[in-house]
């Protein structure tokens, strides 16, 4: 039974690592095996990125039209919504460099 698995996150559009164990408990070539599969998971993360920034443009731009209240504040959800998705986005591109730091520890 493999100790890690890479799970699909509808939110953010990407496979997310999932450790059975502790990294530290991996034998070295499940590490690389994750590292390996993360980087090529990592390489599309700026994809999504342009891909939410795209969407939350479109969505102030119908905020600027937009006079209803009620659906206003629907836009700024959404526009929230993705931004956040950007902010989670940013952190899981990050993970690569922790991924390299622990192995050379």
């Amino acid at each position: 039974m493999r100790l890690y698995r890479f799970d699909w996150n509808e939110r953010l559009r990407i496979r997310i690592p999932v450790l059975e164990s502790e990294w530290g408990q991996l034998e070295s070539f499940e590490q690389l095996a994750i590292v390996e599969e993360w980087e090529l998971i990592r390489g599309t993360i700026p994809d999504r990125i342009m891909e939410f920034e795209q969407i939350i443009n479109r969505l102030q731009a119908q905020l600027f039209e937009e006079d209803n209240f009620e659906q206003s504040c629907i836009l700024n959800y959404d526009i929230a919504d993705y931004a956040s998705r950007i902010n989670d986005l940013h952190i899981w591109y990050r993970i690569d460099q922790q991924l390299e730091l622990r192995g050379h520890s």
